[in-house]
């Protein structure tokens, strides 16, 4: 902000004093024109020769300062492009992050709970959604080349905690109830080989009588990490 500040002065200046160079000149003809009747003709070149040098000692500054103002604008640009790379880096960060919302082809897998009329003496078979099936889910995905993850609304980031709470599953603090949608950005192909006969899906979920359901998808969006970043421990290296 202080650059831009010193450009717009510096312009002013620059403007100001070329109208007050160009009032003095039309001044001097002007007193030119009348001064045969009030004044010598040796009188009127000695005012002449004063201007003159009066005007080429301001057109001097006038170069100077417009010198510096060149100097200023190129400053400028060059920390623009010093800023653009910070602000790539920034949004690369955020990205890597959770701390933006982002969007691409990938896949939606729904979870939901099972009917109750499984035979719940097989200990193969739960119909309910537990975290940790959540979680088995997710590091399939990560398995499978997910670059960005939510669960419901909640974005999946290095800080993510999954858990249970009772029947209910809480994911960066914030409680979620069945049907649990985890959304995934990556390639959808990939992403389809929880779905195989024998895959995650099939084995962890519908074998034991959860409900699992997998749709590949051109675009899906995604919420930015809603939490608040901070290491109590850990400290850059200098």
């Amino acid at each position: 902000m202080n650059k831009k500040r010193e450009i717009i002065i510096l312009t002013i200046m620059c403007f100001a004093l070329s109208i007050a160079i160009a009032v003095q000149i039309k001044t001097v003809k002007n007193n030119g024109t009348t001064i045969g009747s009030t004044q010598s003709e040796s009188n009127l070149k000695a005012q002449v020769l004063k201007m003159k040098e009066k005007y080429e000692k301001e057109y001097e500054w006038l170069e100077e300062l417009t010198n510096e103002l060149e100097t200023v604008r190129q400053n400028v640009s060059s920390h623009n492009d010093g800023l653009k790379e910070l602000e790539d880096k920034i949004k690369k960060d955020n990205l890597l992050l959770g701390n933006s919302e982002v969007k691409g082809q990938g896949a939606i897998i729904t979870l939901n709970d099972g009917k109750a009329d499984f035979n719940l003496l097989d200990i193969d078979q739960d119909p309910l959604i537990h975290a940790e099936n959540v979680l088995q889910v997710i590091n399939e995905l990560r398995n499978a080349g997910a670059e960005s993850i939510s669960i419901n609304d909640e974005r999946v980031t290095n800080k993510t905690a999954i858990s249970c709470d009772g029947n209910v599953i809480v994911v960066n603090g914030s409680k979620i109830g069945t049907p649990i949608t985890i959304s995934a950005i990556g390639s959808s192909a990939r992403l389809a080989t929880l779905d195989r006969t024998g895959g995650t899906l099939d084995i962890i979920f519908r074998k034991a009588g959860k409900i699992a359901e997998f749709k590949k998808v051109n675009t899906v969006e995604l919420p930015k990490y809603s939490g608040v970043y901070s290491y109590k421990y850990a400290r850059n290296i200098d």
